[in-house]
């Protein structure tokens, strides 16, 4: 039984983010079971127990194998048809292409398959939709493109699973389509050949926390078992999946999915391939971004992610696949350039967006940031970073957030959503597609989007707001700032961070270690461009914690930061390399002054 945590930890019931603190629950036995046969430190054995590890269960966390968590491709409903279909394909010489999703999980599933293909003598050409020009997901008209450059099926990868119409229409042209997808779907699949999705209705797999990425990885598994059977390895090797583990890994981090059980052996195994930099692609966007390794999923997701995701969101949209996908270190080079330069212009068009839709809540009487939901809707606004807005938009008033780009000439809009933990915004959008307040919709619990007409935006927001105002008040109670440890400056050291390191790699179902210090002063406050904020922590004896807290300069939080003086405060231990010192340094995340508290 899980002691419940400390709530009003170091007596904050309210901090300057509107949150109280609490000691991340977990249940004393696992705690000890961890520190007696781990030999863990107390701290480090309740950060454990407190990410739901149980007793016994602490080495396969710490060390995942795929060994040990790798699912029997055939529990996936459909992989076993899917893998016969494509390698029928293969050996009859079919004509194939692979219609992947314009964002990293999608190129990463893509590049997967590409590679496989490759590795066993055939060319697998990538479609990739322009999000300006198709939206998102397979329509008619790329299935008869594909068709008219002679295809013969068609996979499609993170995406496909809610494409019924468009699937109907390629039966209708005489192409095979295999789905390879992890999206909420409904109970009936589209009509093809097979629907591989692991939040299928039905499949009994137990991975639905999969990426796409992780899903196109194991139908990897199911063709080289297939090839095996048909004895197509006798005069050739067999595919070495474990040196594609990186792409896998890239799709499961930028996809934010829950790193637990299997996905989080692949991510962690996947990292470790990727410090190897094999993959061209990835190695150049690491040169062009001057980053070093070894890989870490800061790396796959701040790094890497969003300069593969560039190119969908304001470029080509198929950049990001071909980078994964090419063998040469040139082309890579001049793609990563390309997509580098376009990560650059999207911070630009994305910083516009955000000041406006930040600026149009803050004076809209009626989609002002008190509801349970935030909808907010502009013209112009570019689809491409609409999705980056509603994040960031959520992590200011902690809500479900979805951002609308309208189009003043067709009277639409394509809208974008992130949500709140404890919020089923995908279910949501479902709902409102079902009561034909949109023209299309889906996404997950945590993210969503959706195409709409501009006059229904109102009556949407009065959907969700209605809909949702049960789900947001219970989440919001249970909206707590969780803390794994209290520390000092002085004991927040190199060795302690290496410790809880171990924990790696973090994400969603595995949050990185939040750690507290009361009672520290904050010198030497100095704003930095981006919004950032750097300054000192220092403790009673005078020791002192390097420290920076990100885009807080419109922040309750930043202008306490900045004000200086004595506070408690929360966040997360980083490395800190800066010329050689091999130091330390706090990421403020929050901040409560204790003269408030209890």
């Amino acid at each position: 039984m899980a002691d419940g945590g400390q709530v009003g930890y170091l007596g904050v019931a309210r901090s300057l983010s509107g949150r109280v603190w609490r000691q991340r629950p977990a249940d004393p036995q696992d705690v000890q079971a961890h520190q007696r046969q781990l030999g863990l430190s107390e701290p480090l054995a309740r950060a454990l127990a407190s990410r739901g590890i149980a007793a016994g269960e602490g080495e396969t966390y710490l060390n995942p194998t795929l060994k040990a968590q790798f699912p029997d491709p055939s529990s996936f409903m459909d992989m076993d048809r899917a893998a016969s279909a494509l390698v029928d394909a293969l050996e009859r010489g079919r004509r194939m292409y692979v219609f992947a999703d314009y964002d990293v999980d999608g190129a990463s599933s893509s590049a997967l398959l590409v590679r496989w293909f490759r590795a066993m003598g055939a060319d697998l050409p990538i479609y990739v939709p322009d999000r300006m020009t198709e939206g998102y997901g397979p329509s008619a008209a790329a299935f008869r493109r594909m068709k008219d450059e002679g295809a013969e099926l068609v996979v499609t990868v993170d995406c496909g699973a809610a494409a019924h119409d468009a699937i109907a229409a390629a039966t209708e042209m005489g192409l095979e389509v295999v789905v390879v997808d992890h999206h909420l779907m409904k109970a009936e699949p589209p009509a093809c050949t097979a629907v591989v999705n692991p939040n299928r209705p039905g499949c009994a797999s137990g991975q639905g926390n999969l990426a796409a990425a992780g899903v196109a990885f194991v139908l990897l598994a199911a063709l080289n078992r297939e090839c095996r059977r048909r004895g197509l390895f006798a005069d050739r090797p067999e595919p070495d999946l474990r040196k594609w583990l990186d792409l896998a890994a890239l799709g499961a981090v930028c996809d934010v999915t829950r790193l637990t059980g299997f996905n989080r052996a692949l991510a962690s195994q996947g990292l470790r391939i990727m410090s190897a930099w094999e993959n061209p692609g990835i190695k150049a966007l690491m040169e062009v971004a001057a980053a070093k390794g070894p890989a870490t999923s800061f790396h796959a997701g701040f790094i890497l992610g969003p300069r593969i995701n560039a190119g969908g969101r304001i470029g080509r949209s198929d950049l990001g696949a071909r980078l994964l996908s090419t063998d040469d270190p040139a082309e890579a080079l001049e793609l990563a350039r390309e997509l580098d330069e376009l990560n650059a212009a999207r911070k630009d068009v994305e910083r516009d967006v955000l000041e406006a839709a930040v600026a149009q809540v803050e004076r809209g009487s009626n989609v002002g940031p008190e509801g349970p939901v935030v909808v907010v809707a502009g013209e112009g606004w570019h689809p491409g970073v609409i999705g980056i807005v509603a994040g960031r938009l959520r992590e200011r008033w902690r809500k479900p957030v979805i951002v609308i780009g309208l189009d003043p000439v067709n009277g639409t809009g394509k809208g974008s959503g992130r949500s709140q933990p404890g919020v089923n915004l995908g279910q949501a959008v479902q709902a409102a597609y079902d009561e034909g307040l949109l023209m299309a919709g889906g996404g997950h619990a945590m993210a969503a989007g959706l195409t709409i007409r501009a006059r229904d935006v109102p009556e949407f927001r009065a959907f969700l707001e209605s809909r949702l105002a049960e789900e947001q008040a219970e989440a919001a109670a249970l909206d707590a700032v969780e803390i794994d440890a209290a520390l000092t400056p002085r004991s927040a050291d190199r060795d302690l961070w290496a410790a809880f390191d171990r924990l790696n790699p973090f994400g969603p179902g595995n949050p990185e270690p939040v750690f507290a210090l009361a009672q520290v002063r904050v010198e030497q406050p100095m704003a930095m461009k981006g919004g950032h904020l750097r300054c000192t922590l220092v403790d009673a004896d005078g020791t002192k914690l390097r420290a920076v807290a990100w885009r807080v300069a419109d922040t309750a939080l930043g202008q306490r930061l900045m004000a200086g003086g004595a506070l408690h405060v929360v966040g997360k231990l980083k490395p800190d390399d800066w010329n050689g010192r091999q130091g330390v340094q706090f990421e403020i995340e929050d901040a409560a002054d204790p003269r408030m508290c209890g």
